[in-house]
């Protein structure tokens, strides 16, 4: 009996997805490149993947992230490494959906079987009027110092979006 329990709490573990979305949506594959050539399992690759950020409209944000080939990335027991690569961008006009407050989550990743995900958050430098957008990697027990940043400076869009909004106004 004890043996079935674990093996159902393993079984449920693994079923959840490897990506979980806390706020955006889950990022769009743009593309992978292999790294690392293994002869009979799969090889390391660096992954580019978008996402749009969910509360405010128009930034987007593109992340690489490597990912463990092997028969344990395939079968999805690998630890990531925490190299991550930010950047994000002004797509259109910039709209904000509600308040936020700073260093919220703006979307979130597994990145091993136990313990380890990976988090971007935004951020407001309202003296700038600026987006800050930071992802990095922590463990349960232990963070990474690994991590990156991106700005997105609030700008008219095109000749009809005269007025700009000013994220220190979102801030909670």
């Amino acid at each position: 009996m004890r043996f079935g329990g674990l093996a159902l709490v393993l079984f449920a573990w693994l079923s959840w997805p490897t990506v979980q979305a806390h706020a955006a949506d889950e990022p769009d594959l743009i593309f992978r490149r292999s790294t690392v050539f293994k002869l009979l399992s799969p090889n390391d690759k660096l992954a580019t993947y978008g996402v749009d950020d969910p509360e405010v409209e128009g930034v987007a944000c593109h992340f690489t992230v490597p990912e463990k080939g092997g028969y344990t990335g395939w079968l999805g027991l690998a630890e990531q490494v925490s190299d991550i690569s930010l950047a994000c961008r002004q797509i259109g006009p910039i709209k904000f959906k509600g308040k936020m407050g700073q260093a919220d989550d703006m979307f979130r990743q597994r990145r091993s079987l136990f313990f380890k995900k990976m988090q971007i958050v935004r951020g407001c430098d309202a003296k700038r009027n600026v987006l800050v957008y930071m992802v990095y990697s922590d463990k349960l027990i232990e963070g990474s110092p690994k991590n990156s940043t991106s700005s997105v400076p609030i700008m008219p869009w095109g000749p009809s979006d005269a007025s700009v909004q000013k994220c220190g106004d979102y801030i909670q």
